[in-house]
């Protein structure tokens, strides 16, 4: 009951108080009125509007961009085979350690030189590992193949919506304060 009084009390003082200050509304009105009576520059008027000429595009005689044989292309320029239908994961190799996490739980914390080649220190699950060119890092089949000061490269091998395997170049970079 007694802080009830008390909040009343303060609710009727802080408006009364409300009530008791210099109104700023007649300087706005001033302030307005001065602004609207000062002059002004004339608009510069606009310039008169391109006229659109609309062009005809014919591409039938191209092959499609997003077509199976642009992307047969595309595989057989950034793949070492021939064939994009031979891009598949080595099976039959023993598994590295590192390829029991997810790429996205492996953080770079450093690079450094050891014997005339560039390692990269990474951290999965609170463990230091060291990896170079060659190694395999994520459950992609991840391959590293280049290893700077700036991040580690990786070629992974990973299906699509269809079921094919496709190959796709990803980097691990290193994370400010990684710790």
């Amino acid at each position: 009951m007694k802080t009830a009084a008390l909040w009343l009390a303060a609710w009727i003082a802080a408006a009364c108080l409300s009530g008791c200050g210099d109104s700023t509304d007649q300087e706005l009105q001033q302030w307005l009125k001065a602004e609207r009576a000062a002059p002004r520059s004339p608009a510069k008027p606009l310039r008169a509007p391109v006229p659109f000429v609309p062009m005809v595009y014919d591409a039938s005689d191209q092959p499609d961009p997003f077509g199976k044989a642009a992307f047969d292309r595309y595989l057989t320029t950034n793949v070492p085979s021939a064939n994009p239908t031979l891009v598949a994961p080595e099976l039959a190799r023993r598994r590295q350690p590192l390829e029991a996490f997810a790429l996205e739980s492996i953080a770079l914390v450093g690079t450094l030189a050891k014997e005339g080649k560039r390692v990269a220190l990474v951290r999965a699950e609170g463990a230091l590992y060291q990896v170079a060119v060659g190694n395999y890092l994520g459950k992609n089949f991840g391959k590293i193949t280049k290893v700077d000061d700036s991040g580690v490269v990786l070629r992974e091998i990973a299906q699509d919506a269809t079921g094919e395997w496709v190959v796709r170049v990803t980097s691990l970079k290193m994370q400010e304060g990684s710790k």
